[in-house]
């Protein structure tokens, strides 16, 4: 099963979900500014992106601007701060198996299919 994290007013985010349904392969939506993941849930988004914290932050969100911008953050801190500013999550996400992208251009999404064929 593919899953994509998603926010509707992305328009990245929008082409990705686009992207899936064009390829009629069955994925499910998280809209993760509702449905946030936690601690435990982006530490494992993170190893199948193989990114640290900080690589999944939206640094140019005025969240991040204003309130972490110039502080020296642990990978703990980063992730504490992605639960409780789900915005500052880069986006879209698509996972499948083990593996995921952040799907930024969409192709990336053709890159995740055909390396978990």
């Amino acid at each position: 099963m593919i899953t994509i994290y998603h926010n509707a007013r992305c328009s990245k985010s929008r082409e990705g979900v686009c992207f899936l349904e064009n390829i009629d392969t069955p994925f499910e939506v998280v809209n993760y500014l509702e449905n946030t993941p936690n601690a435990e849930e982006l530490k494992d988004l993170l190893k199948k992106l193989n990114l640290e914290p900080i690589d999944l932050v939206r640094k140019k969100e005025s969240i991040w601007i204003e309130n972490f911008k110039d502080k020296t953050l642990s990978p703990k801190e980063v992730i504490e701060a992605m639960v409780t500013y789900p915005k500052l999550i880069e986006r879209p996400i698509v996972v499948k198996g083990n593996k995921a992208v952040i799907a930024r251009p969409t192709e990336k999404i053709n890159e995740l299919l055909q390396e978990t064929l």
